[in-house]
């Protein structure tokens, strides 16, 4: 487990955010993904708000690392997946897809419920997330 709390001042600096931005970045760092996802890499978006807003608001930095957490845990899940279909010799395939087609759905869903509760000021916790970052 990565504890990211004492990294660079840097990012410690600056105004502290009010109640209405840190809401605003907190539902940017759930939703953002959809964005990033298009080029396969749905986890910058939560990691650049969290290492910008960090410093500036603990409510943002919750939700950008939640986000985070999730975001890496689908991508080792998906790494799981693709190296099951190479074992299986393309077997696996039968599996994996619907578990895949599932997996994306719901994923939708729970980043849609995340923004929600980002956007009203309340707490997320996403499910079958390996907590990587803290």
């Amino acid at each position: 487990m990565l504890d990211w709390s004492m990294a660079s001042s840097e990012s410690g600096s600056g105004v502290p955010l009010s109640a209405s931005e840190e809401r605003t970045w907190a539902m940017v760092a759930h939703v953002g993904v959809f964005i990033a996802a298009w080029f396969a890499m749905g986890f910058l978006c939560p990691l650049i708000v969290w290492l910008v807003f960090r410093g500036r608001s603990e409510y943002v930095r919750r939700h950008a690392i939640e986000s985070l957490n999730f975001q890496l845990s689908l991508l080792i899940y998906t790494a799981v997946a693709v190296l099951l279909i190479f074992i299986t010799f393309g077997l696996g395939v039968l599996v994996v897809v619907p578990l895949i087609l599932i997996g994306a759905v719901a994923a939708v869903v729970v980043i849609v419920l995340a923004t929600v509760a980002a956007s009203d000021g309340r707490e997320y916790l996403y499910p079958l997330t390996i907590r990587l970052v803290h």
